[in-house]
């Protein structure tokens, strides 16, 4: 029998999350070569019944080394877990926990971060912590320990918030799951931080988190008040305007009354369309049918160099008609050029009947080529006709004009998606005839609220349908509590929803908030400035969000000087002309600013701005003017780039002040509890340098391992800029 005492570590830091464990190796049994742990995997699964949540983490460890390994297994714990429901398994054994004094936890913690300088562990500094020493593991054997604790929900508003840390170790696969139970209490889940599936069963509410899980969970249960449930979440730091998360979500169905619809389907057959395209364009026809309901209408135009329509005007959605449109759909084949003002025109020839939902689908993968070429001329053309109805715009390939299709979904308050080549256009087409199949409420609009709202996103609210949710995000300016009220319509009544929300100076613990933000403005500023032209001012802002939150956009500067250069503050290219916009770089430059404005989720929105920081590459220019690629990395949603041996933020320039501390001495971990949200950026590693207001931090050897009373409190008025 092996002797495993185990002890329970409380940290008197913020944060209070749960995460992923790992193994300290301490004393291999013979010094035959190197023991070597490695994490298999891990999978959390949570069961959520009232307000508690049980969770049961099962994590598999392999020794991969040569030789037996004993050590201690470390994992972060949330502080308010109820650990009289706390056990660890290992095989057979039960194992119970015991209380040790907070500052002797963290002493011990530290010490494991400094000895091991791992960035997973930077960024879990501030949990609480649970030690266990485990038995000798065989090399290539592999253990099992299972985790089981219980902890209350939150309530934020009128939703329950769960949250959890699964880290950022990246050395094994996590799954997470969540069972809800009374799951018919709940309207649409909803999670600001990650990308999440749901399904009901048996009065039970399945959410799956997307792989991959990493950083810190959060997960949004909105009671179900009537049609709508929803909750309003913050974010604000001292001295500084709030960020706020808007979150409104219908039940997936709703019996009784439903908005009919009008659903126009305007689909490409030129000869660019031929092969795969047109049997991918088939199949999202087809798709895009079955969606129809016996109220709803619909019309089905195809073109090329000419127009042909399955019927004139409206037809009803009935068994037998489908099934004359599905042939009519079978027997469409690609050839000749692109009439795309005629399709168009055909589209908004019939605006449908007040009391319905108008929607058009346009999928296209061609320039116009047939009667009207000029994009600009075909889209001020159909601003004035559109009327009350919504447009979805598809580009399939580089060859799209990008103007166009932006332009049409901007003015029809509609979305463009854009399909890469290779790609499946059924998948695109799909996923937003899904979403617009069930309307619940249309033409919303915020009316009060009890702080001021400012550069919202989206700045025009789009239409909300059931079992979706509708995320807006905003700055905010001032405090106050009060309800925050909603408008739309619902089957031709207007209605007014609300939620109670408080507005707080100072409200942490949504940090994801600024960067989604962010990523959302620029998404919506880049079409602007294509679609509008640019302006200094326009400009300015992308620059300063991008630089501030680490996006990379065509008008962020990415030239990293040697220290004592001057940056050249050359006016950047104006965008192409609406004729212009089109081949690979306008398609990428339309794909990221469409996938940034509408990012849901922090994740969402991360894997938007990587995508972009793809395509662009960054250089140094020495001091003989010579240049030279730079390598660049993302970290706690900043860009830096590597300068010599010391990886620079890319908005640091040499007019900031620099203070210098040592890392992982005193002066660094008290920074970190100070700012939680240096947490990812410092785990970059060292030397860093990271931008602020009007100071930088550095983190490097022969920095201050002590600040000076007052020193750490000055410094982070200047990084700050307050």
């Amino acid at each position: 029998m092996f002797r495993l005492p185990l002890a329970l570590l409380l940290l008197a830091l913020p944060a209070p999350l749960a995460a992923q464990g790992w193994i300290d190796i301490e004393r291999p049994n013979r010094p035959r070569g190197p023991a070597s742990v490695v994490r298999v995997s891990s999978s959390v699964r949570a069961v959520v019944e009232g307000r508690v949540a049980r969770f049961e983490v099962h994590e598999r460890f392999r020794n991969d080394g040569g030789v037996v390994a004993e050590g201690m297994y470390h994992y972060p714990l949330p502080g308010e877990a109820a650990f009289s429901a706390f056990s660890l398994f290992q095989g057979e054994q039960e194992l119970k926990g015991e209380m040790m004094a907070s500052e002797q936890a963290r002493s011990i913690y530290e010490a494991i971060v400094r000895q091991r300088k791992d960035p997973a562990l930077i960024t879990l500094v501030g949990h609480g912590l649970i030690r266990a020493q485990v038995f000798p593991i065989q090399p290539r054997e592999t253990r099992t320990i299972i985790l089981r604790f219980t902890q209350l929900v939150g309530r934020d508003g009128d939703a329950l918030r769960l949250r959890y840390a699964a880290g950022d170790r990246g050395d094994a696969p996590v799954t997470f799951s969540v069972e809800i139970r009374r799951g018919d209490e709940f309207a649409t889940p909803y999670s600001p931080t990650h990308t999440i599936q749901d399904e009901r069963r048996d009065g039970e509410l399945r959410i799956t988190i997307a792989p991959p899980v990493q950083g810190d969970v959060d997960l949004v249960l909105p009671f179900r008040r009537g049609l709508v449930g929803g909750t309003v979440l913050t974010h604000a730091e001292p001295g500084d305007d709030g960020f706020a998360l808007l979150f409104l979500a219908p039940p997936p169905a709703e019996s009784g009354a439903e908005l009919p619809r009008d659903l126009t389907l305007v689909v490409d057959v030129s000869g660019s369309m031929s092969g795969e395209k047109m049997e991918q364009a088939r199949s999202a026809l087809r798709q895009s049918l079955g969606t129809l309901n016996v109220r709803d209408r619909f019309r089905l135009i195809a073109f090329s160099s000419g127009v042909r329509h399955f019927r004139e005007g409206w037809s009803p959605a009935s068994r037998e008609v489908l099934a004359e449109a599905r042939r009519f759909v079978d027997d469409l084949s690609a050839n000749g050029g692109t009439n795309l003002e005629g399709a168009v025109e055909a589209a908004l020839a019939d605006r449908g009947e007040t009391g319905r939902l108008s929607t058009i689908l346009l999928l296209t993968d061609g320039l116009p080529s047939v009667g009207e070429q000029a994009p600009d001329r075909i889209a001020a053309a159909a601003a004035g006709r559109i009327g009350r109805a919504r447009i979805f715009t598809v580009g399939v390939g580089h060859d799209v004009n990008t103007y166009l299709l932006d332009r049409l979904a901007v003015e029809g308050r509609g979305s463009a998606t854009y399909v890469a080549p290779g790609a499946d256009v059924g998948d695109a087409v799909g996923g937003v005839l899904t979403k617009l199949a069930r309307p619940a409420l249309v033409d919303l609009r915020i009316v009060e609220a009890p702080v001021r709202f400012e550069e919202q996103a989206p700045t025009v609210l789009p239409d909300l349908f059931y079992g979706e949710e509708l995320v807006i995000v905003t700055r905010y300016r001032g405090e106050g509590r009060g309800p925050v009220v909603i408008e739309g319509t619902r089957n031709g009544r207007r209605e007014r929803f609300t939620i109670q929300a408080s507005f707080e100076r100072a409200a942490l613990g949504s940090g994801y908030l600024p960067p989604l933000w962010a990523a959302r403005r620029i998404g919506e500023l880049t079409r602007q400035i294509r679609l509008e032209g640019s302006s200094p001012a326009l400009i300015a802002r992308v620059k300063d969000l991008g630089l501030r939150y680490g996006i990379l956009t065509e008008y962020t500067s990415y030239l990293v000087l040697e220290p004592g250069m001057q940056v050249a503050n050359a006016a950047p290219l104006p965008p192409a002309a609406p004729r212009e916009m089109t081949g690979g770089k306008a398609f990428d430059a339309a794909r990221a600013s469409a996938g940034m404005s509408g990012s849901g989720s922090l994740q969402a929105a991360e894997e938007a701005v990587a995508r972009r920081m793809g395509q662009v590459k960054a250089e140094v220019r020495s001091r003989d003017g010579r240049m030279a690629p730079a390598e660049m990395k993302r970290a706690g949603g900043r860009v830096l780039v590597l300068r010599g041996d010391i990886w620079t933020d890319i908005g640091h320039s040499d007019s900031l002040k620099v203070t210098t501390i040592a890392p992982m001495s005193r002066a660094w971990f008290s920074l970190l509890e100070a700012r939680p949200a240096l947490r990812a950026t410092l785990a970059a590693g060292s030397p860093i340098l990271v931008a602020g207001r009007r100071a930088s931090l550095k983190v490097a050897d022969g920095g201050l391992s002590e600040w000076a009373p007052g020193a750490m409190s000055r410094f982070l008025q200047e990084f700050e800029g307050r």
